[in-house]
C-alpha cells in the first residue's frame, strides 16, 4: 500500500468552500487544494443558464488516515444528499527526494 494517496471531489461551489477550509487542516491531509469553474452537468441548482457553479478538491493524504478523511469529506459535503457532488478516491502517490 502507498503512503500518500489523492482524493479528489467534484462539488457545487459553496459546498466545495466550506469543505476545503474544514478539511484542509485535518490529520492526515498534507496537501488541499480547491478550483472553481462551471459545470453543464450533475447539479440542480444553475446560476448561468445552462451551467452552475462547481469545484474541484484535491486532497494528498496519508493513507493509513483515508477512512476517516473519506468520512469527515463526505459528512461536510452532504454526500447522502441528491446531487452534491462525486468524489474519486485512492490514487497512489510517490515521494520524490
Amino acid at each position: 500500500m502507498a503512503e500518500y494517496l489523492q482524493i479528489g471531489a467534484l462539488i457545487e461551489k459553496d459546498n466545495g468552500l466550506t469543505a476545503y477550509d474544514d478539511i484542509s487542516n485535518s490529520n492526515g491531509v498534507i496537501y488541499a487544494i480547491l478550483e472553481t469553474g462551471r459545470s453543464n452537468d450533475l447539479f440542480s441548482e444553475k446560476q448561468f443558464g445552462e451551467f452552475g457553479e462547481a469545484a474541484i478538491l484535491t486532497l494528498v493524504i496519508e493513507a493509513k488516515q483515508k477512512n476517516q478523511i473519506l468520512e469527515d469529506l463526505a459528512k461536510n459535503l452532504g454526500l447522502n444528499e441528491k446531487d452534491q457532488g462525486l468524489v474519486f478516491e485512492e490514487t497512489a502517490l510517490l515521494k520524490c527526494s
